[in-house]
């Protein structure tokens, strides 16, 4: 498939590496069948450091350590209070049970207040794997957005960084370490199909070895387009969610990480006192400036103890790799939680998680369709 970074590189990413195969055979098991390995090991890890719900403590400056169900505002509000504009700006917000052109009028005002402007993006404050997020260019777009998302629910509307350029950086730091590490990388490419001036959307997608495999991902979103036929080199970009489960393409970048990037991004987690362990999503428009150590990106998410390592969904990794590199992170979890247990930190119950296990599954599914 040809990507933006294939087309011109405007994002600075490292050329798009070729994979064996369009998709690897697991990246879309049930949850159920690939994470049963994990599950079985996190039962041994509850053991080993006596506690089922450690890693709610892994990050005590986040809510019950951004473990599952946390409000992804809570989280960026700690993050820009003490990293400033290096996290993108946003305003978070209820929706109500007022009509949705209502809404959309209060919420401009808020924008306005806060000096936000169009384009912007949306989602949900709770909610995982990019459920939900859509992009949004103008009013009607976020009336459109409101009459889609559920009643007496919170949704974030942040500032767009419009980077071609994203990537996962998985930061851990052990409480008894005076430096961290980088865990994972993982590079993010958008993609594309091209436009030969005679051929329909729906035929591009469908040829492409990689989109024709995700017709069901894509074909919604351009249901009014998929008969149309783009101009010869229009560049069409599928995914604007940087997300694999939602058709973007990720690949393992755990080879370019530098001394220089860890020391960075060692150095702003650091001023999160009680951030131990987990990803930054960031956007960005030249990543080598990043692996010389340059602050030269925004981050639009932190997650935290229930983060993942996502360069696992890189075709080119094996099951094998997947599954040990998933369970090392689980080990991790559980260890820095115990510290800090140690220390005097309150872990969360295991009803409070299943209760907003439950309750996130159950709205996952009320949100608008993700672009």
């Amino acid at each position: 498939m040809q990507s933006s970074a294939s087309l011109a590189t405007p994002a600075g990413l490292p050329p798009l590496a070729a994979a064996k195969r369009p998709l690897s055979f697991f990246e879309f098991w049930p949850g159920w069948l690939f994470y049963a390995p994990v599950v079985v090991c996190a039962m041994v890890f509850m053991i080993r450091f006596r506690g089922v719900m450690l890693p709610s403590v892994a990050n005590p400056a986040f809510p019950a350590g951004g473990v599952v169900g946390e409000s992804k505002s809570d989280i960026l509000t700690v993050a820009r209070r003490h990293l400033g504009d290096r996290v993108a700006a946003f305003i978070c917000r209820n929706r109500s049970k007022a009509d949705a052109k209502s809404e959309a009028l209060t919420t401009l005002d808020a924008l306005e207040q806060a000096g936000l402007q169009f384009p912007l993006v949306a989602k949900p404050d709770k909610g995982c794997r990019g459920a939900g997020v859509r992009p949004l260019y103008s009013a009607i777009d976020l009336e459109t957005y409101l009459e889609n998302f559920p009643s007496n629910a919170d949704f974030i509307v942040q500032k767009m960084v419009d980077c071609e350029g994203e990537a996962g950086v998985f930061y851990v730091r052990e409480p008894h370490e005076a430096k961290g590490r980088i865990l994972s990388l993982t590079l993010k490419y958008f993609p594309y199909v091209v436009g030969d001036g005679s051929t329909d959307l729906r035929t591009l997608i469908l040829r492409d070895p990689r989109a024709g495999k995700l017709a069901d991902i894509y074909f919604p979103r351009f249901e009014d387009r998929l008969d149309t036929v783009p101009e010869a080199g229009e560049a069409i970009r599928l995914a604007f969610a940087g997300n694999h489960s939602k058709g973007t393409i990720f690949r393992n970048g755990d080879a370019l990480v530098t001394p220089e990037m860890v020391a960075m991004f060692d150095r702003l987690s650091q001023k999160i006192q009680g951030f131990h362990f987990g990803r930054y999503d960031i956007r960005f428009d030249d990543f080598e400036r990043i692996r010389r150590g340059e602050e030269a990106f925004t981050i639009i998410e932190i997650n935290g103890a229930g983060a993942e390592s996502t360069h696992i969904w890189d075709a080119n990794v094996s099951l094998l790799k997947a599954w040990r590199d998933l369970i090392e992170q689980c080990y991790l979890a559980w260890k820095i939680g115990a510290a800090n247990r140690k220390a005097g930190a309150d872990v969360l119950a295991f009803t409070a998680m299943w209760a907003d296990y439950r309750s996130e599954k159950r709205m996952t599914k009320l949100y608008p369709s993700t672009y």
